[in-house]
């Protein structure tokens, strides 16, 4: 007998999963509830191999949560598909009831992968790429911070001083973060004054440290209003000031892990080699798409990125392609940032898209044609494990 057994995991921190069993004919062999823990995981893979020949795992969730099981699966030699939120969701309205609950859903994921056979099978990636992946999401939410940290930092100015706040771009100026540290207010600025604060900034090292104090206290110069609250605002905008400089050492420190982890993957030169493709974009790239193993060629990459159309063909109307709605964000933009840095210098992707902006493409339809080229480009160096090069290699010649 062969069993399929689904396993749901509930919620975004699960501290169980619901297991439920199914056979070929999809009468029910078992269903319990199981806590996150390995014993009674291993527990339930002894239970399920009982009680058939074969087994067919199923799961609707393969994130950090899921690590715990998916490892114990892989390692008893199980085999596990991934059965997407999205479809077990839609195919709920085809059974009986409304209400939701883990131990439907655990059944909604057996019999669908009891019925299909299109669902991927989950594989454990390698600890390089985990590591990848675990640093490339430290990244993202540290960045995050960073736009929320220089949105607050801005707003609080605002409330100081308006002309202080339009003077420097406080997202790339690390020189007037320094100077928000201890002088905030126009006041402060004014009583200084050009040269005492250009001897200030020297010795903290700030770049064109003359300039710099010189638009603050032409800024400063500009309002001689105190503001309301102003005491308080100064004294949270210079917290807010070391914490972006600390928070810019942290992002420092993670970018050279990501590049020292990614440069120790043999792949690494090849996919630097592509122009636009440094190593931050390189151990994105590497953090999704792991192996390459999952896709079939480049045309499957391109899909999973976004890149390749979608047909919506009916009756008399063909050729009807349109956007696709279901891609992964990240992969497109790692594709779309290094396509437009490329274009940006002389060479094969420049003249590229200034021949699609010639047939009549906007800029943003260009830069995704160039994306999706170079999706081809990337996926023929890997598959041939060559280095980029401006003209193509010669294919070898057949002999009749």
């Amino acid at each position: 007998m062969t069993a399929r057994t689904g396993v749901h995991s509930s919620g975004t921190r699960p501290g169980h999963h619901w297991a439920v069993a199914i056979n070929e004919m999809g009468e029910l062999v078992f269903s319990r509830k199981l806590p996150n823990d390995e014993v009674e995981i291993l527990q339930l893979i002894a239970a399920a191999c009982d009680a058939a020949e074969h087994v067919r795992w199923a799961v609707d969730l393969r994130g950090k949560t899921a690590t715990l099981l998916l490892v114990l699966l892989a390692a008893h030699g199980q085999q596990v598909t991934y059965v997407p939120g999205r479809s077990v969701n839609r195919a709920a309205e085809g059974y009986r009831g409304e209400g939701k609950k883990d131990a439907k859903d655990a059944l909604i994921i057996a019999d669908m992968a009891r019925i299909r056979r299109d669902f991927t099978t989950i594989t454990i990636p390698a600890e390089q790429i985990c590591t990848l992946r675990l640093l490339t999401a430290n990244r993202r939410d540290l960045i995050a911070d960073r736009v929320r940290l220089v949105n607050r930092m801005r707003d609080l100015l605002c409330g100081i001083s308006p002309a202080l706040e339009r003077a420097f771009d406080y997202a790339r100026s690390k020189g007037a973060v320094i100077l928000l540290t201890h002088y905030q207010t126009p006041s402060a600025l004014r009583r200084t004054g050009v040269k005492r604060l250009t001897t200030w900034l020297e010795r903290r090292k700030v770049r064109s440290p003359q300039k710099l104090a010189q638009r603050a206290v032409e800024a400063a110069d500009q309002q001689h209003t105190a503001l309301p609250g102003e005491a308080r605002a100064a004294a949270l905008l210079g917290e807010l000031a070391s914490q972006l400089l600390a928070l810019d050492e942290r992002i420092a420190a993670n970018d050279r892990e990501v590049r020292e982890t990614f440069r120790d993957d043999e792949r690494a030169e090849i996919i630097e080699s592509l122009p636009g493709m440094g190593p931050i974009l390189g151990a994105e790239f590497v953090a999704i798409a792991g192996d390459l193993s999952s896709y079939r060629d480049a045309g499957r990459l391109a899909s999973h990125a976004g890149l390749a159309p979608v047909p919506r063909d009916s009756g008399r109307r063909t050729g009807n392609l349109h956007r696709p709605k279901r891609y992964d964000r990240r992969l497109r933009r790692v594709f779309y940032l290094s396509a437009q840095s490329a274009m940006q210098y002389p060479g094969p992707s420049r003249d590229f898209y200034l021949r699609k902006r010639a047939e009549g493409l906007r800029h943003v339809q260009a830069v995704l044609a160039l994306a999706r080229r170079r999706v081809d480009v990337l996926w023929a160096m890997l598959r041939d494990h060559r280095l980029y090069a401006i003209t193509p290699p010669i294919a070898p010649a057949h002999s009749s």
